[in-house]
């Protein structure tokens, strides 16, 4: 289940190698900086959770995997950690260009563009009190930098717009760039709003999922068809049409609505939620919905709301899926030192 801290941040380190259970060390990723930790599990339990319609460990799109987005969490997570030194746009750009070392293609866009600056946020302040000063800085450096990363990633730019389209060079803020696409992306919208639905709204459905004890994937699954319920998504609008998104909507809602994850019917609209996702070669796939999730994780793990999970490598993310330990068993900084 999930640990809740009201009160007091918790935070999982390790001091030194000698730290680390013997069992965990393969594979492993010395972190530098809590951040880069927060930052990869986010990432991690985001892929691994299986969530209608996105990528998993036991579903892959013909061009993605969840091999390609954990990869991707090891090569963006140092950079990420460090965009407040680095500037946002530049941050951003740097992921991309990692991540295109691992796999060509739009692996993970979204979710730098959430995390950049919700990781830039000084640690002295909570997010919610330290973003729009973060968004409030943004130049057109950054802008150029963000419009660099979007075609090298190929993916289809901030929405539908007139002005500032990704082709050109941008002579507006970031934040301005963002502000002109937030009415048909969630992730431009996340700017325009000091990422409220983030840090508010996500946060506050893993928070209520923590008062429930369920489990990590069940409370991601949990905090997916929120979102979806209450917002569009951005990236099905994209690909589909506003129509087809709103239907999206309305299944997610019917599916919480029959008491999911408690009723044997709820747990049947969900498969077949999911199957209607994957129609279409996949074309329906809640992208979007699925980076405002990591985006949450990370902001619930920053500010101290709900403990992270101990994860040092991929063997140990995919137990937290499926029949696999209570994610009450997440160590921890306190547990580990009594």
């Amino acid at each position: 289940m999930l640990q809740c801290n009201a009160n007091q941040p918790s935070i999982v380190r390790f001091e030194n190698f000698n730290a680390i259970p013997v069992k965990l060390r393969s594979h492993l990723p010395i972190w530098s900086s809590p951040m880069e930790q927060w930052i990869r599990i986010a990432c991690q339990l985001e892929v691994t959770a299986r969530k209608p319609g996105n990528v998993h460990p036991e579903a892959a799109f013909h061009d993605l995997s969840q091999s390609d987005f954990l990869r991707a969490a090891d090569a963006v997570a140092p950079i990420l950690a460090n965009s407040a030194s680095l500037g946002i746009g530049q941050a951003v750009l740097e992921s991309v260009e990692a991540t295109q070392q691992i796999k060509r293609g739009n692996v993970n866009l979204g979710i730098v563009l959430l995390l950049a600056p919700l990781a830039a946020v000084p640690m002295d302040r909570s997010l919610a009190e330290g973003i729009a000063d973060v968004l409030q800085g943004l130049t057109q450096r950054d802008a150029d930098k963000v419009y660099q990363a979007i075609r090298i990633s190929q993916a289809g730019g901030l929405g539908e717009v007139n002005e500032q389209d990704i082709s050109t060079q941008p002579t507006v803020t970031l934040l301005e760039a963002m502000q002109l696409a937030a009415e048909t992306d969630s992730v431009a919208a996340q700017y325009s709003g000091n990422f409220r639905q983030v840090i508010d709204d996500g946060v506050k459905y893993l928070v209520d999922s923590c008062k429930r004890r369920l489990s990590w994937e069940t409370a991601i699954i949990h905090m997916q068809l929120k979102f979806l319920a209450t917002t569009p998504d951005s990236l099905i609008a994209r690909k589909n049409g506003i129509e087809l998104a709103v239907t999206a909507q309305k299944k997610a809602r019917s599916i919480l609505d029959a008491d999911w994850p408690d009723t044997q019917r709820s747990s049947q609209l969900l498969g077949n939620f999911d199957e209607w996702l994957r129609a279409d070669g996949n074309r329906r796939n809640p992208g979007t919905t699925a980076d405002l999730i990591a985006a949450a994780l990370f902001a619930a793990f920053r500010d101290g709301r709900i403990a992270p999970p101990n994860l040092v490598s991929i063997e140990s993310v995919q137990e937290f899926v499926g029949d696999g330990p209570d994610v009450c068993n997440s160590t921890t900084e306190s547990e580990t030192s009594s």
